[in-house]
């Protein structure tokens, strides 16, 4: 081989990995995008089915968090799944299925039918967020980590504001019937199903089962040369973990943290986003007005995180976000009748910085536990986020019925500071370091208090 065929072969390598690290993305981002699409879809067309089924306030609760319900079942479930038997096959299957349910909500008849129906979609989206992140950050380089695994947050708020879009658009311009919005997620589906035919089994997870020969080959096919496996994939330690450990010692308090923080961070917005005509109309806002705009901050937000991802660190946007949305709640909840563009401000700045913070929950939950634990705790996390997010959802209009509105908001700024509160005496910092080293039980530990966290 000629000296100058050298630079055009490892040119040629390069792209070979570029190529497959935007496949493998685009595949996992497009999973996201699907929960926020369904997610988003739900709060267009809930006024709809409550009208045409005759649906209870607590039944619209139930409709409302059923998803989210669903995802605190499936996530942890499949998350085992995933580790106990590869990544591949169910991050496939989960997205059939999603296919499938998706296309059977436009032939529901009564409301039961409709939250169970929803109740297997949101199991679904649990599998995708135990399986898509995790994988994602087992194939990424180190350096890019961050970045790459923030784009899947950032697909989420996109797919909620399309749905949005695309709703309303549906509704109120074409005039279809909510089952019929409600069945256009399968269309995205099936896009995303072709995306991740042919996917390759996670080299890491091959190497955590002694299977090194077939972990190198997945490395040298897709992501470069035996220097990359050398210094991204051969240190993959064996497994030896159990589920329990996420319970004790060392991984105790990281599990603790990343339910914590999830959970505080999306519980008001999914409560707010959820119901946001019958919150901005009780505020006095314009409805389809605000919802899109609060919604395109959140992706504005989303796409901010992904920039600052790398360059600041974990901890810091983990910490100040939440408190700038404890803040901005805090405004609305003792001050309602302020005037409009205050109140709208506030929902902006929130939207904006709740999502900054939200895309750390793309990465940051993979980076702490090691590869045969990790989609069972990322899909414990998942699970446990939606706790909050369910009960909050539930409660919202039960609340706006009762308490009324300033109220509602100053729990939603509470979840802010509890979390903000957490970040900070918890948190370690992850950023552009190897996922065997972030994930190891001798990683830096956190400041032990407060003080030492604000220094």
């Amino acid at each position: 081989m000629s000296v100058s065929a050298i630079p055009e072969t490892e040119t040629q390598r390069d792209r070979r990995q570029q190529r497959f690290l935007r496949r493998v993305t685009l595949a996992t981002a497009c999973g996201e995008g699907l929960d926020g699409y369904d997610l988003g879809i739900i709060s267009v067309v809930l006024l709809s089915i409550s009208r045409d089924l005759d649906v209870s306030t607590v039944w619209a609760g139930l409709i409302g968090a059923s998803s989210l319900i669903g995802i605190f079942v499936g996530a942890p479930l499949f998350g085992r799944v995933t580790d106990r038997f590869g990544r591949r096959r169910p991050f496939l299957v989960n997205i059939v299925c999603f296919v499938v349910l998706g296309v059977a909500q436009a032939f529901v008849q009564n409301v039961e039918e409709l939250f169970v129906l929803r109740l297997l979609l949101g199991m679904a989206i649990g599998a995708e967020y135990a399986i898509g992140a995790p994988l994602l950050a087992e194939f990424a380089p180190a350096q890019r980590r961050g970045r790459l695994s923030a784009w899947l947050v950032a697909s989420w708020y996109v797919g909620f504001l399309v749905s949005v879009l695309a709703g309303y658009l549906m509704l109120d311009v074409l005039g279809f019937g909510w089952r019929l919005i409600m069945a256009s997620c399968a269309v995205p589906a099936v896009a995303t199903l072709i995306l991740r035919s042919g996917m390759p089994e996670s080299p890491r997870w091959l190497m955590s089962r002694g299977r090194r020969p077939e972990a190198r080959t997945v490395t040298l096919d897709h992501l470069g040369d035996q220097a990359h496996f050398i210094r991204e994939i051969a240190g993959e330690p064996p497994a030896h973990g159990r589920v329990r450990d996420l319970l004790s010692g060392t991984y105790r308090p990281r599990m603790l943290l990343v339910c914590g923080f999830w959970a505080c961070n999306v519980a008001p917005y999914f409560a707010i986003v959820t119901f946001a005509p019958q919150v901005f109309s009780a505020l006095g806002l314009a409805e389809h007005a605000a919802t899109i705009a609060t919604n395109a901050m959140a992706v504005a937000g989303a796409v901010a995180g992904v920039v600052l991802m790398d360059r600041v660190g974990r901890r810091p946007m983990l910490i100040a976000p939440l408190w700038v949305c404890a803040a901005a709640l805090a405004v609305v909840g003792l001050w309602p009748s302020a005037p409009v563009a205050v109140v709208m401000a506030c929902f902006v700045a929130f939207a904006f910085f709740d999502a900054i913070g939200g895309t750390l929950t793309g990465p940051y939950p993979s980076e702490l536990f090691p590869t045969e634990l990790r989609t069972t705790a990322v899909g414990v996390a998942a699970a446990a986020s939606r706790i909050g997010a369910a009960l909050g959802t539930f409660l919202l209009p039960i609340g706006l019925d009762t308490i009324g509105i300033g109220p509602s908001m100053l729990v939603g700024a509470a979840f802010c500071v509890v979390g903000a509160v957490i970040t900070q005496l918890w948190a370690p910092e992850t950023a552009g370091r190897p996922l065997v080293e972030t994930s190891s039980a001798e990683l830096d530990p956190p400041p032990r208090t407060f003080e030492q966290a604000a220094a």
